[in-house]
């Protein structure tokens, strides 16, 4: 078995549509399945679309899934997803990707909701919501979702899957809110991406505040903004003025020894050993040296003949005499 996209572009009113065709092959037919892509305008809400709970739909199950069906398989995420971050991303795209045709819809729980069984959000619950809508994967988003699934929820919006990662999650008395629905067989385990939370982000924050504070204050935000007392307010803005003056005299240092280095190569390249002081001495003292004590001496053989004796050159003329004894 094997599958393969097709995308094919088209001009509509100016605007550049998508449509992914996805081909499912096998040795005894061919599938297709035509989808479009959300690439230009947000997933709608719930509320904007029409009622599904009255359509007639046939069960779908795991094994059909993963065949791959000619209408698209009903998963459903669900989540707080505030601080929407790139692990919220990677867990709805395995949703996306469980089986070969998939719609995705995504429930976003409301804030009095999170609020009393989880804690406070940094998002309002309109900016979270507004977030899912712009994830390339989301086909769908639920406002307000329930914090516990039921059968009668899964029949009402016509839910074939859950999808979530498979780490039990403990609520109230309940060991795993997902149990009933891992009994059903309508469960699909993601994986969680690690490193990286909600929980850590804010970590993160808390872990810096003041350096967070500081930033803030000097970008033009009040101490209301910031929920700062007034003592708090000066520190910050005396610990600004410090580190703006440290950041001056760093600059100021730094331009100092450049200038610095700059001086000394000017330096050495006037009065170092191989400057242009060094070398204007040198050339007068050779040329002084050339005019009171001349040229040096040149020997060769024609002085060095003048200066033999005549004895010697009269007794190297005569020829050699033999002297003969008496008989």
């Amino acid at each position: 078995r094997t599958s393969y996209y097709l995308i094919e572009f088209t001009r509509e009113k100016g605007l550049a549509n998508m449509t992914a065709r996805k081909r499912l092959r096998t040795s005894d037919d061919c599938t297709t399945v035509e989808k479009k892509l959300a690439l230009y305008d947000p997933a709608p809400f719930t509320c904007e679309l029409q009622p599904v709970s009255d359509r007639a739909r046939d069960t779908i199950t795991l094994e059909q899934a993963k065949q791959g069906t000619t209408e698209p398989v009903r998963v459903y995420a669900d989540g707080v997803f505030d601080l929407f971050h790139n692990g919220h991303a990677r867990a709805l795209m395995q949703a996306k990707n469980a089986f070969p045709n998939v719609y995705l819809i995504v429930g976003v729980t409301s804030n009095k909701l999170t609020c009393q069984y989880k804690g406070e959000t940094v998002m309002t619950e309109e900016e979270r919501y507004d977030s899912l809508r712009h994830c390339r994967y989301v086909d769908e988003v639920l406002t307000d979702c329930p914090w516990l699934i039921t059968s009668e929820f899964l029949e009402e919006h016509q839910i074939d899957f859950v999808a979530h990662d498979d780490v039990p999650y403990n609520w109230g008395e309940q060991d795993d809110i997902y149990k009933d629905i891992k009994r059903l067989g309508k469960f699909v385990a993601t994986q969680r991406t690690e490193g990286v939370s909600t929980t850590d982000l804010i970590a993160r924050i808390v872990r810096n505040y003041d350096e967070y504070v500081s930033r803030n204050l000097a970008r033009g935000y009040t101490t209301k903004d910031l929920n700062v007392g007034f003592i708090k307010e000066n520190e910050y803005r005396v610990k600004n003025g410090l580190s703006r003056i440290k950041a001056r005299a760093s600059q100021g240092l730094h331009k100092c020894e450049e200038k610095s280095r700059d001086v000394i190569s000017s330096f050495m390249g006037l009065f170092g050993r191989d400057g242009r002081i060094s070398e204007f001495f040198h050339n007068t003292s050779q040329q002084v040296k050339s005019v009171f004590i001349g040229p040096p001496i040149e020997d060769d053989e024609s002085n060095i003949s003048s200066y033999n004796s005549p004895a010697d050159s009269s007794s190297s003329s005569n020829p050699t005499t033999v002297q003969t004894s008496n008989p």
